[in-house]
């Protein structure tokens, strides 16, 4: 009877190891997709400041970081798209070519465009919290992706005319001329855009990273 009674607790204490090996690895993939991810939305977000266009009124030119930011945390959520955007204003403040037209280093923070490069870190993170984090088998609604958009693509304004008015050193009405106005129009295609493709992403990173 002790001999099959020890049999039964090893047998257990083995399925207790097989299951215990199952969760570590299943926690280990998930963690080097969503590493994998994350360095694949600051990438995108990098490859955004190559298309710039200037204009000639405004230090502040056409980007599209702020749609790669947006979607970082529409796509990914508030840890995720907040760590792209992150680990991308870390590689531009070391000094790669990250910022738009190809630019990097420390002292593009404090430029005149430095409150908006702040504003897509603020962007990712509130767009992944009101969108939240990608799940399996529950789609979002549209109109609440509609709102995180809106509001991750508003936010960034906020430190980014602040910087602006600082460096400027304008009243209001020039710095929402130089830094607001010209930019409603194609944000508002940008968001629209985020919105779309966010439906489709996000259930790719569901079943990424918990599939």
């Amino acid at each position: 009877m002790a001999r099959k009674f020890d049999t039964g607790i090893d047998g257990e204490q083995n399925g207790e190891s097989v299951n215990g090996a199952a969760v570590n690895a299943g926690t280990k993939r998930r963690s080097l997709i969503g590493d994998s991810l994350t360095a694949l939305f600051a990438a995108l977000t990098a490859a955004g400041a190559f298309i710039a266009i200037p204009l000639p009124f405004t230090p502040v030119p056409i980007v599209l970081q702020n749609l790669f930011a947006l979607l970082s945390g529409l796509v990914l959520g508030p840890v995720l798209g907040g760590a792209a955007v992150a680990l991308y204003l870390l590689a531009g403040a070391i000094g790669l070519p990250v910022f738009a037209g190809a630019a990097g280093g420390v002292v593009h923070f404090l430029g005149p465009t430095g409150g908006f490069l702040f504003g897509y870190l603020l962007s990712a993170i509130l767009a992944g919290l009101i969108a939240g984090s990608p799940r399996t088998g529950r789609q979002t609604p549209l109109w609440r992706l509609a709102a995180a958009a809106l509001a991750g693509m508003l936010i960034l304004y906020a430190p980014g005319l602040l910087r602006l008015k600082a460096v400027l050193q304008a009243d209001w009405t020039k710095t929402l001329a130089a830094g607001l106005t010209p930019f409603l129009i194609g944000d508002a295609i940008k968001t629209v855009i985020a919105v779309i493709a966010a439906r489709g992403l996000r259930k790719g990173a569901a079943k990424a990273l918990h599939g």
